[in-house]
């Protein structure tokens, strides 16, 4: 009993216990309406006598998010990933009909490809690629035994998933009445709240310029332009508010960042009027996600960096985990191998992506043992007493209740994760019988030797370290920056701002493993980078200015050319090049007196020094 404490972590005092004790109103409502939509969706497939009615609860916890928008998107790419999984294990299926080691080897390595092109993937897009993995496993090993029936499987199996979200869709808008005006309420109040935030980490960059940081503004930028994606996509399929909120986002980095590098230098005035600029072009796109326009064709899309080394790990891993699954169930015959082998499968889709796997699969972990125990105590003693999946539903409705409540809270969310999907999975619901004690036990020894054989595997095999992502960082972003300063470059600010703060925000959720001294003095290089590399991109297109006189045009291409070449003189060569412009008696009309202003000002947060 201690061992099993331990495991599953220490006793909440009742702070903790408060999302339980005390819930919020909207805690209880997403409680109700997935707890409802699962149980439905379980008696709906039981009522169709389905061989495996609880895939479809599973389906609902899937999908349902707090955000319906975020649901919509999941369930889209769900759906999406679930048909062309199918379609993979019915080639396999085919291709290798006797022959267990090309077909296992095949299977291992297009899970592997998926997951590794999962980690170029964004928002649920990554997500869809990782239901096509661990379906194809899914389909594949449940008709191993009988291939002559793989089209009934896949059927049944999208069958599963096509009913859980309709069932959490239906709940969600009995739930949720007058969602379009809800989502674009919520829409512009993200935006006009982020742009304030903005604004007052400005002044503060004016007030305090030795004491400036972005994290803080990065982070809640990211984090509002990612919930403003899914408020958009609720206003409905035919509003451009998402790429209108998308440019407003943009605008803001690009702000924060002329405002962090002008306090660099220590000078906030000369471009006041660029910032200025840029606060209008915000306001016309927020206005535009106000009024929505019937014939808008604005376009405007962000890009994150592809870490290609991570996909490899990814892939690599997934792959050789896949084998070693196989492995274990062709070495010890074991009857529930077929489920040991679908549930790792299932695991490295559900986490493998994660910004640091093996510190997501603690929390899911601990949420499977909870799992395991609750469906001990209904496998073993509530479900011999009932006569009905009426009944079964109404005890079943508990702890699915419980599992809600904890997956609205940041401390419980990874307990829940788990426990919620595979509950009704352990129980093993049927109309015809229900799991003897062999069976459970079986399938619940799968079941978490498949998660701890799959978190032995994110310890083992190319584990995540953030040192090794920091230094590979740091290379990027150098060769970078010698990329940005040549004259064809077309990378625009926003996508160099994009690629850098994402980069900056996955660092800044995983640095608790690193001393924070560490951690901070390559956060604050890395975002001194990042606003040097915008004002390259600035110093660059004034170049593209018909009327800039040849002889600028010159010095500027050998400054420029300085920076492509990665020479450690460069900010210092650049520093001598301001000094000799300062010194210069420039006559000029008003025109050129600014334009010689701005690049000034490019040339001094250019030379200004790596602190």
């Amino acid at each position: 009993m201690r061992t099993l404490t331990a495991a599953i972590g220490q006793p909440f005092n009742k702070s903790a216990l408060a999302w339980l004790l005390a819930p919020s109103v909207p805690d209880v409502l997403f409680a109700l309406r997935t707890a409802s939509a699962a149980c439905l969706s379980l008696l709906i497939a039981m009522w169709m006598e389905l061989d495996s009615p609880q895939w479809a609860p599973l389906t609902v916890w899937v999908v349902a998010l707090s955000s319906r928008g975020e649901s919509l998107s999941k369930a889209r790419w769900r759906i999406f990933g679930t048909l062309v999984g199918c379609c993979a294990a019915f080639v396999l299926i085919a291709a290798f009909p006797q022959e267990p080691g090309l077909f296992f080897c095949s299977l291992a390595l297009w899970i592997g490809v998926c997951c590794g092109l999962a980690t170029f993937g964004t928002g649920y897009r990554a997500y869809g690629l990782l239901v096509t993995s661990f379906t194809s496993a899914i389909v594949a090993s449940g008709a191993i035994m009988q291939p002559d029936n793989i089209f009934d499987i896949a059927m049944a199996r999208s069958s599963y998933i096509i009913l859980g979200i309709v069932c959490e869709a239906t709940l969600a808008v009995l739930f949720m009445p007058g969602l379009q005006e809800q989502a674009q309420k919520r829409l512009l109040e993200r935006l006009n709240t982020t742009l304030l935030s903005t604004n007052q980490g400005i002044a503060s960059l004016i007030q305090r310029p030795r004491a400036i940081t972005l994290e803080p503004a990065l982070s809640a930028l990211l984090t509002a332009n990612a919930r403003a994606e899914y408020d958009a996509l609720e206003m409905g399929p035919h509003s451009h508010a998402a790429d209108h909120a998308r440019a407003a986002f943009a605008g803001m980095i690009t702000m924060l960042a002329r405002g962090y590098g002008l306090a660099l230098t220590h000078q906030l005035t000369p471009t006041e009027h660029t910032m200025l600029a840029d606060e209008a072009a915000i306001r016309q796109h927020i206005q535009a996600c106000m009024y929505p326009k019937s014939r808008d064709h604005f376009r405007f899309r962000l890009q994150s960096r592809r870490h290609a080394v991570e996909a490899m790990d990814n892939g690599i891993r997934a792959c050789l985990g896949i084998l070693g699954a196989w492995l274990v169930w062709e070495v010890t015959a074991w009857p529930a191998g077929p489920t040991f082998f679908s549930f790792v499968s299932l695991v490295y889709g559900l986490l493998a992506t994660r910004e640091n796997p093996l510190l997501a699969a603690a929390p899911f972990f601990k949420g499977a043992l909870w799992c395991g125990l609750i469906a001990a105590l209904y496998a073993l003693l509530v479900i011999p007493a009932i006569t009905a999946p009426e009944l079964l539903v109404l005890f079943l409705f508990i702890p699915m209740i419980i599992g809600g409540l904890a997956a609205r809270h940041a401390h419980t969310a990874g307990y829940a994760f788990s426990f919620n999907m595979f509950l009704p999975v352990l129980l093993g619901p049927a109309n015809q019988g229900r799991f003897d004690e062999q069976s459970f036990f079986n399938t619940t020894l799968a079941f978490l030797g498949a998660v701890l054989f799959a978190r032995w595997t994110f310890l083992v095999i190319f584990p995540f370290r953030l040192d090794s992502h920091m230094r590979r960082t740091r290379r990027w972003i150098e060769k970078s920056l010698n990329h940005l300063a040549r004259t064809g470059d077309k990378t625009l600010p926003h996508i160099w701002l994009s690629r850098n703060a994402e980069s900056l925000v996955r660092i800044i959720n995983t640095s608790k493993s690193l001393p924070q001294e560490k951690t901070e003095h390559y956060i604050q290089e890395q975002i001194v980078y990042m606003v040097k590399g915008l004002y390259l991109i600035f110093l660059r297109d004034t170049l593209k200015d018909k009327t800039l006189p040849e002889a600028l045009k010159t010095e500027l291409k050998k400054i420029l050319r300085v920076w492509a070449s990665g020479s450690p003189l460069r900010m210092q060569q650049t520093q001598d090049f301001l000094n000799r412009l300062k010194q210069e008696d420039l006559s000029a009309s008003d025109s050129d007196q600014a334009r010689m202003e701005k690049i000034c000002t490019y040339l001094h947060v250019l030379a200004a020094p790596m602190k």
